[in-house]
């Protein structure tokens, strides 16, 4: 046989061992760094948590509480490594929790049949159960509570929204997997939302469809984000932001209730822009233009929940 015929057809075993080597290094980490230091009971299951209370807590003063939800595969000290927001919160003085979601992988139940296992419900009741558990604990701020997500856990934030907009005040998506129909959000508050989604998102495809890891019929974000804006009142035509590096944005203003819609178009993969590492093989480039997290934070600082 001829020595490149033999290159070729080691190709295919080479990126076989290459996801090998990824999956193993994501469980490796998994096993070591899976810890959380707080459990509650919700709707009949056991659910745990990873909270970060900053040094400089102060129990008589109202205390914003972050809320970060990891994504399908990830847990929450990997959300915490990942996005930084304890950084975030010991700079800015706020408490951040980091949920667990159920099985092995982790995941959140965004879409399923309701009164069944993947009822979506169970997981809005824990995390609205942690929230009262937090408030019973810690001052917490009632206008200032606020939900981020990468992935699985970015349309669990979206999902939250639509089910508690009278408890989270705003909400930050990252690279998000909108799996439910709209019909699903019958918010009587529209919430303002920030979006970030990468252009070349090989897990979540940016122009929507099934992409190769997952085959559902994910939504075109431009198109998704437009239509949250519309769900919002947004009723000016939409502002063009100044580009920064390869990331692109648009804000849907001039909505009912202040909820504003910022959309930023990331030149990169399915990954937190200005995060930590996730393997390039599954979901390709890291953007290191913008600080998603910083971003998040500057965005909720501007929106706390009316009438608070």
């Amino acid at each position: 046989m001829k020595p490149w015929l033999k290159w070729l057809l080691r190709i295919p075993l080479i990126l076989l061992g290459l996801l090998v080597v990824s999956v193993l290094a994501l469980l490796i980490a998994y096993l070591l760094s899976d810890r959380t230091n707080g459990t509650i009971t919700s709707a009949g299951e056991e659910r745990e948590y990873l909270l970060y209370v900053p040094a400089t807590y102060d129990p008589s003063t109202p205390t914003a509480l972050v809320i970060s939800i990891h994504g399908f595969l990830q847990w929450p000290a990997h959300q915490s490594e990942l996005t930084g927001w304890n950084d975030l919160a010991d700079e800015f003085g706020f408490i951040v929790v980091h949920p667990s979601g159920t099985g092995f992988p982790k995941r959140w139940r965004t879409n399923g049949e309701p009164g069944s296992e993947t009822d979506p419900a169970l997981d809005v009741a824990f995390i609205s159960d942690l929230i009262a558990k937090l408030e019973s604990e810690y001052n917490i701020d009632p206008a200032r509570i606020y939900a981020n997500g990468l992935s699985n856990g970015g349309g669990m934030s979206v999902r939250l929204a639509c089910v508690l907009p009278g408890r989270i005040a705003a909400v930050g998506t990252v690279a998000g997997a909108y799996t439910f129909p709209w019909s699903d959000c019958r918010s009587t508050r529209p919430v303002p939302t920030i979006v970030f989604h990468g252009t070349d998102d090989p897990v979540v495809p940016y122009n929507g469809g099934p992409s190769h890891r997952f085959d559902i019929p994910f939504p075109a974000i431009p198109d998704w984000v437009a239509e949250l804006g519309q769900r919002n009142g947004c009723n000016a035509p939409p502002l063009y932001l100044p580009s920064t590096g390869t990331v692109t944005g648009v804000r849907y203003y001039n909505c009912l209730d202040n909820a504003e819609v910022i959309f930023y178009s990331v030149g990169g993969g399915h990954s937190w822009p200005g995060g930590g590492y996730l393997p390039g093989f599954l979901v390709g480039e890291i953007n290191m233009d913008i600080d998603a997290t910083r971003m998040i934070w500057e965005f909720f600082q501007q929106h706390p929940l009316e009438g608070e």
